[in-house]
This record gives structure tokens, C-alpha cells and sequence, in this order.
């Protein structure tokens, strides 16, 4: 496990977008936390990293947002999911098992979907800008990453 802390929105997508650099083919990235907590900073970090230069929001009327890049990215935000019948209905285990990267947000509402192997982040809001992110690979490909993610560091404010 891998822990930090930011001090910045800008920090915070700093390590997404060390995640878009160094992520392979079919990663799922959890993105666990409360409202507020940083996860779209985040996401645009990946997005960044993964040389995606869209404009990146929080799919939550949509529900996922597909962006190309060196690896197509799945931003996907369960949030207004009714049910886990829903995400089977969308054909979430398609995403998780294609050549893209899926961040999902809200996982909670499908836990029994998530693959085995896969990154787990928390993102924990400590005050206004500061968050600590918790780095959780399940499974070698995930190990792999946090490790290499390990040996940087990014900016403070």
C-alpha cells in the first residue's frame, strides 16, 4: 500500500496522472470517497497522463465518459446506479475486461461486479485542499503500478 498526502487540487491530479502514465491495458481503478473528496481531480490527472486532451467531467448524469488516449479511458460515476441489474444492463464487465482503463467512482454500488485485480483509491478529504490518498493494489498488475508510483513524487503547493 501506498499512502500520500496533497496539498492541492493540482497535486492531487498530479498522481492521476502519474496512474495514466504508468497504467497498462485493462486496469480498474476504484475510486473510493466521500463528495468533494477529489476523485474528478483525479480523473483528470489520468486523463492527462494518458495524453488525453478533452476536457474531462464527472460522468454523473451520464454515467460513463469515453475518452481516447494511449489507452482509451472509462470514467464511469455509479452514484445514481439504482442497482447492480443496472450496471449489468450498461455492460460494465465489458469495460473491465477490455484494453482501456476504467476509473470508477461510487464502486460501492457494484462491489460484487469489481474484478479481482484491480487498484483501490481512497481519497480522503483533511481540510480544504488537503487530501490523503490511499493506494490499494489487488492483485500483481495493481503491485506492479503502486511501485512504480512509489518512486515519484509530486509537487506541493
Amino acid at each position: 500500500m501506498l499512502v500520500v498526502e496533497t496539498g492541492s487540487p493540482e497535486e492531487t491530479a498530479c498522481w492521476g496522472a502519474l496512474i495514466g502514465k504508468y497504467a497498462g491495458e485493462g486496469l480498474v481503478v476504484c475510486l473510493w470517497g466521500d463528495l468533494g473528496a477529489g476523485k474528478t481531480q483525479l480523473a483528470k490527472g489520468v486523463a492527462r497522463g494518458l495524453g488525453i486532451s478533452s476536457h474531462v467531467t464527472s460522468p454523473t448524469f451520464t454515467l460513463i465518459n469515453e475518452y481516447q488516449g494511449r489507452l482509451p479511458l472509462f470514467h464511469m460515476d455509479l452514484y445514481r446506479l439504482g442497482d447492480v441489474d443496472e450496471a449489468y444492463d450498461l455492460g460494465l464487465e465489458e469495460y473491465f475486461f477490455g484494453r482501456g482503463i476504467s476509473l470508477v467512482e461510487w464502486p460501492e454500488r457494484i462491489e460484487e461486479l469489481l474484478p479481482e485485480e484491480r487498484l483501490d483509491l481512497r481519497l480522503v478529504k483533511l481540510e480544504e485542499d488537503r487530501r490523503r490518498l490511499e493506494f490499494l493494489p489487488i492483485g500483481p498488475a495493481p503491485d506492479g503500478l503502486v511501485e512504480e508510483l512509489s518512486a515519484h513524487v509530486c509537487p506541493g503547493p
